[in-house]
């Protein structure tokens, strides 16, 4: 697990400490909380957009018939 180094002011420390202690956690323990949650929140973000991509391109496909060409023939 990585460890990061963040600055907050003293007032909001205490604030947000007091807030963590109310509710039976740490501060560390939210701050853990919230950006896993703003991970998952991206990721599922990235897969909604993939899956709205794939929607798009079976709406906007059309059928293309087969190949009865040859190379050459694009040269005539």
């Amino acid at each position: 697990m990585g460890n990061i180094t963040l600055s907050l002011d003293e007032r909001t420390v205490k604030r947000v400490r007091r807030i963590a202690l109310e509710r039976d956690t740490t501060l560390t323990a939210m701050i853990r909380e919230y950006l896993e949650q703003v991970a998952k929140g991206e990721d599922a973000m990235h897969e909604q957009q993939a899956r709205d991509l794939d929607k798009l391109f079976e709406t906007m496909s059309c059928p293309m018939g087969g190949k009865d060409w040859k190379r050459d023939d694009l040269y005539e």
